[in-house]
């Protein structure tokens, strides 16, 4: 996800894994940092979405961190329309 508030850019990368209760903080970065996580993304056919509430909300976590409960649902629903376009492709 990547979100851009004024001149701030942040990037936020997810995984979810099965066997593990909830997705997880994969890395994170602003500005350049942001940049270069977009780009290793778009070079390793990784979706992007837009989404700038939940970055901003998931840039309050460190790297590992589970995402918190109250965003479960939104996040449940990106990851199905990014199954649905792999599963489509």
């Amino acid at each position: 996800m990547k979100s851009g508030s004024g001149n701030d850019i942040k990037a936020v990368v997810l995984k979810y894994l099965r066997s593990l209760p909830a997705p997880f903080i994969v890395c994170k970065g602003r500005n350049r940092l942001a940049d270069r996580i977009k780009e290793i993304a778009e070079e390793n056919g990784v979706e992007i979405i837009k989404r700038d509430d939940l970055a901003e909300r998931l840039y309050e976590f460190d790297e590992g961190d589970y995402i918190p409960e109250e965003l479960y649902e939104v996040t449940a629903q990106i990851l199905s329309f990014v199954y649905n376009l792999q599963k489509e492709a």
